[in-house]
């Protein structure tokens, strides 16, 4: 068995040990970052909303 598994106190405490460690993000990089996230949802929104409505007309004009 994995060592992780044996003792899951252990496993726990060496979680916190790791996320004790990690580098979080200050506040201003955060909003950079959320920033970035949101413009690039709002763009694949409107590029899958166009690429579909191009998609049903030309169905539209094919079945027609």
């Amino acid at each position: 068995m994995a060592e992780g598994t044996k003792n899951p106190a252990r496993f726990l405490r060496d979680v916190g040990k790791e996320l004790k460690r990690v580098s979080w993000p200050n506040r201003k990089e955060l909003t950079k970052y959320t920033i970035v996230v949101i413009i690039t949802i709002i763009f694949f929104v409107v590029f899958f909303g166009v690429v579909d409505l191009l998609l049903s007309e030309l169905v539209r004009i094919f079945l027609d």
